[in-house]
Protein backbone atom coordinates (compact mmCIF):
# COMPACT_ATOMS: atom_id res chain seq x y z
CA UNK A 1 0.00 0.00 0.00
CA UNK A 2 1.41 3.39 -1.31
CA UNK A 3 0.00 7.31 -0.82
CA UNK A 4 -0.18 8.65 -4.24
CA UNK A 5 -0.86 12.52 -3.58
CA UNK A 6 -3.35 14.75 -5.80
CA UNK A 7 -3.27 18.22 -7.67
CA UNK A 8 -7.09 18.84 -8.07
CA UNK A 9 -7.59 21.75 -10.18
CA UNK A 10 -10.99 23.90 -10.13
CA UNK A 11 -11.42 27.80 -11.84
CA UNK A 12 -7.46 27.77 -12.77
CA UNK A 13 -6.86 27.25 -8.99
CA UNK A 14 -5.75 24.27 -6.71
CA UNK A 15 -8.43 23.04 -4.42
CA UNK A 16 -10.13 20.60 -2.02
CA UNK A 17 -13.98 20.35 -2.92
CA UNK A 18 -16.82 18.03 -1.86
CA UNK A 19 -17.19 15.96 -4.25
CA UNK A 20 -20.66 15.35 -4.80
CA UNK A 21 -20.92 19.06 -4.73
CA UNK A 22 -19.88 19.80 -7.72
CA UNK A 23 -21.89 21.13 -10.47
CA UNK A 24 -21.21 22.59 -14.17
CA UNK A 25 -24.03 25.08 -13.83
CA UNK A 26 -22.44 28.12 -12.43
CA UNK A 27 -18.64 26.27 -12.18
CA UNK A 28 -19.45 26.14 -8.75
CA UNK A 29 -18.24 23.33 -5.93
CA UNK A 30 -18.50 23.25 -2.00
CA UNK A 31 -14.80 24.36 -0.98
CA UNK A 32 -12.95 23.01 1.79
CA UNK A 33 -9.68 24.42 1.04
CA UNK A 34 -8.46 26.83 -1.82
CA UNK A 35 -4.69 27.32 -1.93
CA UNK A 36 -2.90 30.59 -3.04
CA UNK A 37 0.14 28.29 -4.36
CA UNK A 38 -0.14 26.72 -7.88
CA UNK A 39 -0.34 23.12 -9.19
CA UNK A 40 3.50 23.61 -9.95
CA UNK A 41 4.42 24.61 -6.46
CA UNK A 42 2.79 20.91 -5.41
CA UNK A 43 4.13 18.56 -8.40
CA UNK A 44 8.16 19.92 -6.91
CA UNK A 45 6.55 18.88 -3.31
CA UNK A 46 5.96 15.49 -4.55
CA UNK A 47 9.06 15.03 -6.69
CA UNK A 48 11.37 15.71 -3.64
CA UNK A 49 10.10 13.21 -1.82
CA UNK A 50 9.45 10.75 -4.57
CA UNK A 51 5.85 10.41 -4.37
CA UNK A 52 5.12 8.79 -7.75
CA UNK A 53 1.33 7.85 -9.85
CA UNK A 54 -0.12 10.65 -8.29
CA UNK A 55 -3.10 12.51 -10.22
CA UNK A 56 -4.35 15.54 -11.25
CA UNK A 57 -7.95 16.50 -12.09
CA UNK A 58 -9.36 18.82 -14.20
CA UNK A 59 -12.48 19.32 -12.49
CA UNK A 60 -14.19 22.36 -14.72
CA UNK A 61 -16.04 20.65 -18.17
CA UNK A 62 -14.43 21.39 -21.24
CA UNK A 63 -15.95 24.22 -22.49
CA UNK A 64 -15.83 26.16 -19.16
CA UNK A 65 -14.56 29.48 -19.30
CA UNK A 66 -11.51 28.11 -16.75
CA UNK A 67 -10.57 25.02 -18.54
CA UNK A 68 -8.06 26.33 -20.48
CA UNK A 69 -6.62 27.73 -16.66
CA UNK A 70 -6.67 24.41 -15.54
CA UNK A 71 -5.03 22.73 -18.14
CA UNK A 72 -2.03 25.63 -17.64
CA UNK A 73 -1.69 24.79 -14.52
CA UNK A 74 -1.24 20.92 -15.25
CA UNK A 75 0.79 21.51 -17.88
CA UNK A 76 3.24 23.57 -15.43
CA UNK A 77 2.85 20.43 -12.90
CA UNK A 78 3.69 18.15 -15.77
CA UNK A 79 6.87 20.37 -16.45
CA UNK A 80 7.90 20.38 -12.87
CA UNK A 81 7.53 16.27 -12.37
CA UNK A 82 7.98 15.05 -15.27
CA UNK A 83 6.17 11.31 -15.75
CA UNK A 84 5.48 11.78 -11.69
CA UNK A 85 1.57 12.58 -12.67
CA UNK A 86 -1.32 11.07 -14.12
CA UNK A 87 -4.03 13.89 -16.14
CA UNK A 88 -7.55 12.85 -16.09
CA UNK A 89 -10.64 15.10 -16.94
CA UNK A 90 -11.73 15.97 -20.14
CA UNK A 91 -9.43 13.55 -22.00
CA UNK A 92 -10.50 11.73 -25.05
CA UNK A 93 -8.01 10.32 -28.17
CA UNK A 94 -7.69 13.66 -29.14
CA UNK A 95 -6.22 15.00 -26.28
CA UNK A 96 -4.47 12.07 -24.95
CA UNK A 97 -1.22 12.82 -26.30
CA UNK A 98 -0.86 16.22 -25.83
CA UNK A 99 -1.11 15.45 -21.85
CA UNK A 100 1.37 12.41 -22.58
CA UNK A 101 4.09 14.37 -24.47
CA UNK A 102 3.53 17.36 -21.83
CA UNK A 103 4.82 14.75 -19.10
CA UNK A 104 2.02 12.95 -17.85
CA UNK A 105 2.91 9.03 -17.21
CA UNK A 106 -0.91 7.97 -17.67
CA UNK A 107 -4.23 9.59 -18.86
CA UNK A 108 -7.33 8.74 -16.75
CA UNK A 109 -10.66 8.51 -18.28
CA UNK A 110 -14.07 7.98 -17.27
CA UNK A 111 -16.79 9.88 -19.14
CA UNK A 112 -15.77 9.37 -22.54
CA UNK A 113 -15.94 5.40 -22.17
CA UNK A 114 -19.57 5.59 -21.28
CA UNK A 115 -22.69 6.28 -23.20
CA UNK A 116 -26.14 6.12 -22.61
CA UNK A 117 -25.34 4.27 -19.00
CA UNK A 118 -23.15 2.00 -20.07
CA UNK A 119 -19.78 0.79 -21.46
CA UNK A 120 -18.97 2.31 -24.98
CA UNK A 121 -16.73 -0.76 -25.38
CA UNK A 122 -15.97 0.79 -29.26
CA UNK A 123 -14.70 4.16 -27.00
CA UNK A 124 -12.82 1.83 -24.60
CA UNK A 125 -10.73 0.16 -27.15
CA UNK A 126 -9.87 3.37 -29.06
CA UNK A 127 -9.19 5.46 -26.23
CA UNK A 128 -7.04 2.27 -25.25
CA UNK A 129 -4.99 1.91 -28.25
CA UNK A 130 -4.65 5.46 -28.72
CA UNK A 131 -2.57 5.58 -25.22
CA UNK A 132 -1.11 2.14 -25.01
CA UNK A 133 -3.21 -0.55 -22.17
CA UNK A 134 -0.18 0.61 -20.63
CA UNK A 135 -0.59 4.57 -19.93
CA UNK A 136 -4.21 4.17 -19.40
CA UNK A 137 -5.97 4.75 -16.27
CA UNK A 138 -9.79 4.27 -15.79
CA UNK A 139 -11.72 6.34 -12.85
CA UNK A 140 -14.18 4.47 -11.70
CA UNK A 141 -15.96 7.04 -9.87
CA UNK A 142 -19.02 5.76 -7.58
CA UNK A 143 -21.48 6.37 -5.73
CA UNK A 144 -24.48 4.12 -3.92
CA UNK A 145 -27.96 3.90 -4.65
CA UNK A 146 -30.72 0.91 -3.17
CA UNK A 147 -26.97 -0.92 -1.67
CA UNK A 148 -25.49 -0.70 -4.47
CA UNK A 149 -22.02 0.85 -5.73
CA UNK A 150 -22.94 3.03 -9.42
CA UNK A 151 -20.47 3.97 -11.67
CA UNK A 152 -20.91 7.99 -12.02
CA UNK A 153 -19.60 9.89 -14.40
CA UNK A 154 -19.42 13.62 -15.81
CA UNK A 155 -17.72 14.89 -12.54
CA UNK A 156 -19.81 12.81 -10.58
CA UNK A 157 -23.13 14.63 -11.80
CA UNK A 158 -24.62 11.58 -13.89
CA UNK A 159 -25.45 7.91 -13.38
CA UNK A 160 -24.89 4.77 -15.29
CA UNK A 161 -26.24 1.64 -14.87
CA UNK A 162 -22.92 0.05 -14.61
CA UNK A 163 -22.13 -1.32 -11.27
CA UNK A 164 -18.63 -1.67 -9.49
CA UNK A 165 -18.21 -5.01 -9.32
CA UNK A 166 -15.32 -7.83 -9.23
CA UNK A 167 -16.55 -8.57 -12.63
CA UNK A 168 -16.40 -5.54 -13.88
CA UNK A 169 -13.59 -4.45 -13.15
CA UNK A 170 -11.71 -7.67 -14.39
CA UNK A 171 -13.38 -7.32 -17.45
CA UNK A 172 -12.09 -3.62 -17.68
CA UNK A 173 -8.87 -4.42 -16.61
CA UNK A 174 -7.89 -5.69 -20.03
CA UNK A 175 -7.61 -2.05 -21.35
CA UNK A 176 -5.72 -0.02 -18.78
CA UNK A 177 -2.95 -0.50 -16.11
CA UNK A 178 -5.25 0.37 -13.30
CA UNK A 179 -7.92 1.87 -11.78
CA UNK A 180 -8.46 5.54 -9.29
CA UNK A 181 -11.47 4.75 -7.31
CA UNK A 182 -13.51 7.87 -6.50
CA UNK A 183 -15.98 7.17 -3.67
CA UNK A 184 -18.27 10.28 -4.78
CA UNK A 185 -20.39 10.65 -1.51
CA UNK A 186 -17.32 10.22 0.81
CA UNK A 187 -14.94 12.53 -1.20
CA UNK A 188 -13.90 15.56 0.64
CA UNK A 189 -15.84 14.95 3.72
CA UNK A 190 -13.03 13.43 6.07
CA UNK A 191 -15.65 10.96 7.60
CA UNK A 192 -14.61 7.76 6.69
CA UNK A 193 -14.08 4.94 3.72
CA UNK A 194 -16.13 3.35 2.29
CA UNK A 195 -15.01 0.04 3.34
CA UNK A 196 -17.75 -2.06 0.84
CA UNK A 197 -15.31 -0.76 -1.88
CA UNK A 198 -11.90 -1.10 0.03
CA UNK A 199 -12.75 -4.96 0.79
CA UNK A 200 -14.41 -5.46 -2.91
CA UNK A 201 -10.62 -3.98 -4.30
CA UNK A 202 -8.24 -6.06 -1.77
CA UNK A 203 -10.25 -9.25 -2.82
CA UNK A 204 -9.02 -8.81 -6.41
CA UNK A 205 -5.32 -9.03 -6.23
CA UNK A 206 -4.41 -9.35 -9.77
CA UNK A 207 -5.82 -5.46 -10.36
CA UNK A 208 -3.93 -2.70 -9.24
CA UNK A 209 -6.38 0.15 -7.72
CA UNK A 210 -6.05 3.58 -6.08
CA UNK A 211 -8.73 4.54 -3.15
CA UNK A 212 -10.04 8.06 -2.80
CA UNK A 213 -12.85 9.54 -0.77
CA UNK A 214 -13.06 9.93 3.03
CA UNK A 215 -9.99 9.64 4.44
CA UNK A 216 -9.68 11.92 7.52
CA UNK A 217 -7.54 9.71 10.64
CA UNK A 218 -4.65 7.66 10.20
CA UNK A 219 -7.34 4.91 11.60
CA UNK A 220 -9.15 5.23 8.34
CA UNK A 221 -6.00 4.59 6.46
CA UNK A 222 -4.95 1.78 8.88
CA UNK A 223 -8.67 0.45 8.52
CA UNK A 224 -7.81 0.36 4.45
CA UNK A 225 -4.80 -1.20 4.84
CA UNK A 226 -6.85 -4.03 6.69
CA UNK A 227 -9.64 -4.40 4.52
CA UNK A 228 -7.82 -4.17 0.97
CA UNK A 229 -5.12 -6.77 2.50
CA UNK A 230 -2.04 -4.07 2.16
CA UNK A 231 -2.90 -3.76 -1.38
CA UNK A 232 -4.49 -0.84 -2.61
CA UNK A 233 -2.71 2.68 -2.96
CA UNK A 234 -4.48 5.36 -1.32
CA UNK A 235 -5.05 9.26 -1.73
CA UNK A 236 -5.97 11.74 0.67
CA UNK A 237 -6.70 15.43 0.32
CA UNK A 238 -8.84 17.07 2.16
CA UNK A 239 -7.42 15.47 5.85
CA UNK A 240 -3.57 16.73 4.89
CA UNK A 241 -1.97 19.67 6.77
CA UNK A 242 -0.87 20.82 3.40
CA UNK A 243 -4.61 21.71 1.84
CA UNK A 244 -5.82 22.79 5.48
CA UNK A 245 -6.68 19.51 7.14
CA UNK A 246 -5.20 18.02 10.60
CA UNK A 247 -2.91 14.93 8.91
CA UNK A 248 0.66 15.42 8.74
CA UNK A 249 2.07 15.23 5.34
CA UNK A 250 5.31 14.93 5.86
CA UNK A 251 3.88 11.57 7.81
CA UNK A 252 1.30 10.04 5.59
CA UNK A 253 4.36 10.21 3.04
CA UNK A 254 5.94 7.73 5.57
CA UNK A 255 3.15 5.18 5.03
CA UNK A 256 3.62 2.13 2.86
Amino acid sequence: MKFRPCIDIHNGAVKQIVGGSLRDSGNSAAENFVSDMDAEHYAKMYKERGLAGGHIILLNPAGSEYYEADRQQAFAALAEYPEGLQVGGGVTPENAAEYLNKGASHVIVTSYVFRNGEVDFKRLEEISRETGRERLVLDLSCRKKDGQYFIVTDRWQKWTDTLVTAENIRMLSAYCDEFLIHAADAEGKRQGIEKDIVRLLGDIPEVRAVYAGGIGSFADIECLRELGKGRVDFTAGSALDIFGGDLSFEEVCRIG
